[in-house]
C-alpha cells in the first residue's frame, strides 16, 4: 500500500526513477546533491516507491522534540558531529551483524556548498565490504537517477572521483559545484 501510494505521489509530482537497486542486501546509498530540505522528502518518497527500507544518518539536532520520533520512525540514526564517535566502526558492525542493512546518506553533510565531501561512507563500505550505489536527485528533470554499484577498491581517489563525476551531471534543487577529490 505504502509503495504504490508513494509511486503514485512521485508520478503526480512529475518525478520518475531511473535505474535499479536491490530491495534487500547490504549496501550504502549515497544521495545527492544535498542542497535543500526537499531532498529528504523526495528521497523518502523514492525509497518507499521502490520498496526499500533504508536507514540514514542525521545530525542529532533533528532527533529532538518535536520531530525526533518522526526521524527515528523513518529509519534515522542520530549522530553528534561535534564529538569523536567512531561512526565508521559502529556502521561496519551494523553491516556485520545484519543480513539486510541499507545505509543512505548525503556525503556533503550539509545543504551548504562544500569544498570537500565527507569520506566516512567510503571507509564504511570498504571495511564492511559492501557496494556503494548513488542516487542522484535531478530537480531540473524531476528524476531520481540510480547509478550501478561501485565496489570500493584500493584506489580511493579514483573511486571517489568516479562517484563525484556521476553527481556532476545531476543538478540539485539549488545547483552547486561538485568538488574534486584530492588526497
Amino acid at each position: 500500500m505504502r509503495q504504490s501510494f508513494c509511486a503514485w505521489l512521485l508520478k503526480r509530482l512529475g518525478w520518475t526513477i531511473e535505474g535499479e537497486i536491490p530491495l534487500q542486501g547490504r549496501y550504502i546509498i549515497v544521495v545527492g546533491p544535498h542542497t535543500s530540505n526537499w531532498d529528504f522528502l523526495i528521497g523518502i518518497l523514492a525509497q518507499w516507491a521502490l520498496g526499500l527500507n533504508a536507514n540514514f544518518i542525521g545530525k542529532h539536532q533533528l532527533f529532538r522534540w518535536p520531530t525526533g520520533w518522526l526521524f527515528r520512525a523513518l529509519g534515522g540514526v542520530p549522530v553528534n558531529r561535534g564529538r569523536q564517535n567512531n561512526l565508521v566502526s559502529t556502521a561496519v558492525e551494523l553491516f556485520a551483524t545484519r543480513e539486510n542493512f541499507i545505509l543512505a546518506l548525503a556525503p556533503e553533510g550539509t545543504r551548504k556548498p562544500v569544498s570537500r565531501w565527507k569520506t566516512g561512507f567510503y571507509h564504511i563500505a570498504r571495511q564492511a565490504r559492501v557496494p556503494i550505489y548513488c542516487a542522484g536527485l535531478d530537480f531540473q528533470a524531476r528524476r531520481v537517477v540510480i547509478r550501478p554499484p561501485l565496489m570500493p577498491g584500493e584506489l580511493m581517489a579514483e573511486d571517489m572521483n568516479t562517484l563525484l563525476d556521476f553527481f556532476r551531471a545531476i543538478p540539485g534543487k539549488y545547483p552547486q559545484p561538485v568538488p574534486r577529490y584530492e588526497e
